[in-house]
């Protein structure tokens, strides 16, 4: 068994896909393939806030939100996950 697996003493720390911080959706985003295999990172999630990507009011990230708002950018033809793109 992996360390990662193994259990511990401890509950482990549960991550809420509704309710993420940008750096465990980075994390998340990567470890599910990222952009074209390409990783995820923090700042490029951040890019795409600026660039009107919704949150939640504490700042965290909504997946199946922010899902939705890169298919609606990648419609309209202008990226997302910081301008990158899977093509």
């Amino acid at each position: 068994m992996t360390p990662e697996h193994a259990p511990s003493g401890a509950e482990p720390q549960r991550l809420n896909p509704a309710a993420m911080s940008p750096p465990d959706a980075a994390r998340v985003l990567t470890r599910l393939g990222g952009v074209g295999g390409n990783s995820i990172t923090e700042a490029m999630l951040r890019a795409d806030i600026d660039a009107g990507a919704p949150t939640n009011a504490d700042g965290s990230l909504n997946l199946v939100h922010y899902a939705a708002w890169l298919v609606q950018q990648m419609s309209a033809g202008s990226g997302g996950a910081g301008g990158a793109r899977g093509e």
